[in-house]
C-alpha cells in the first residue's frame, strides 16, 4: 500500500530540485492534486503503488538519466489522467503537466521535457540517445520483470481495469500488446534494465502470451 505522506513529501523533493532556486508556490495542494487523481475508483492498476514502484526504480536508475528530477515529475504525471475506455490519456497527461509545472515554478524547458516524457510512454520505444526517456521508461516497464505472484497480481489488476472490454476481445487486444513489446530488439534500455529486467520480462509476457492464446482445434 502506498504511503500518502511519504508520496507527498517525495513530491516536494522532486518539485523542489526540478525549480531550483527561487522557488515557487506551496508544492503540497499539486501533490495532493495528482495524488487524487492517482486514487480514481476506475483505477485497479495506474494506483499510487503503481507510482511509487515507478519512482523507486527511477531511483534505481537516476544515474543513467541527464535530469533525474525531470524524469520524476514526468513518472507523476504520466498516468495523471487515465481514463481505461479513452484512448489519449498518455496526451491529456502531458497536457496537464504543461498546465501545472509553470505554475509551480518549473521552467519552461524543463515542463517541456516532463511533458515529452509523458508523451514518450505512448511507445515506451525511446531514442538511443535519450537518457532521460530510457530511463521513465525502463522504470514504467519494470513490472514486466517481476516475481510470478506479483506479475499475475499486475495483470490480474489491469484486466480490472478493463472490465468492461468482452473477455475475447480483452485476450486480443492484450496479446497484440504484449507481441509489440517483444518485438522491440530491447525492453529496456539503460545498463541496468537490461541486465536485471529483460530476460524475467521476457519470460512473463511470453507466459502470459501463451495463456492468451486460444486453445489449437482438435486434429481428427
Amino acid at each position: 500500500m502506498a504511503d500518502t505522506e511519504t508520496l507527498r513529501a517525495r513530491f516536494v523533493h522532486t518539485l523542489e530540485g526540478a525549480r531550483g532556486p527561487g522557488g515557487g508556490p506551496d508544492p503540497l495542494p499539486y501533490a495532493d492534486d495528482l495524488l487524487g487523481r492517482w486514487r480514481e475508483p476506475q483505477r485497479h492498476y495506474h494506483t499510487p503503488t503503481h507510482l511509487t514502484a515507478v519512482l523507486d526504480h527511477i531511483d534505481v536508475l537516476a544515474e543513467y538519466a541527464d535530469d533525474p528530477d525531470v524524469v520524476r515529475l514526468a513518472a507523476w504525471f504520466h498516468d495523471a489522467v487515465y481514463l481505461p475506455d479513452r484512448s489519449e490519456n498518455e496526451e491529456r497527461s502531458a497536457r496537464l503537466a504543461e498546465r501545472a509545472l509553470p505554475e509551480a515554478g518549473v521552467s519552461a524547458e524543463r515542463t517541456a521535457e516532463a511533458a515529452r516524457l509523458v508523451r514518450l510512454t505512448v511507445t515506451h520505444d525511446p531514442a538511443d540517445d535519450d537518457r532521460n526517456g530510457q530511463v521513465l521508461c525502463d522504470a514504467d516497464l519494470a513490472v514486466l520483470a517481476a516475481p510470478p505472484s506479483s506479475y499475475a497480481a499486475y495483470t490480474a489488476a489491469v484486466r480490472e481495469e478493463y472490465r468492461f472490454v468482452p473477455n475475447e476481445a480483452f485476450r486480443a487486444g492484450r496479446a497484440d500488446v504484449l507481441r509489440q513489446l517483444l518485438a522491440l530488439p530491447r525492453l529496456f534500455r539503460t545498463p541496468y534494465g537490461l541486465e536485471h529486467w529483460e530476460a524475467t520480462a521476457r519470460h512473463n509476457m511470453r507466459g502470459e502470451l501463451e495463456m492468451l492464446s486460444p486453445p489449437a482445434a482438435p486434429t481428427a
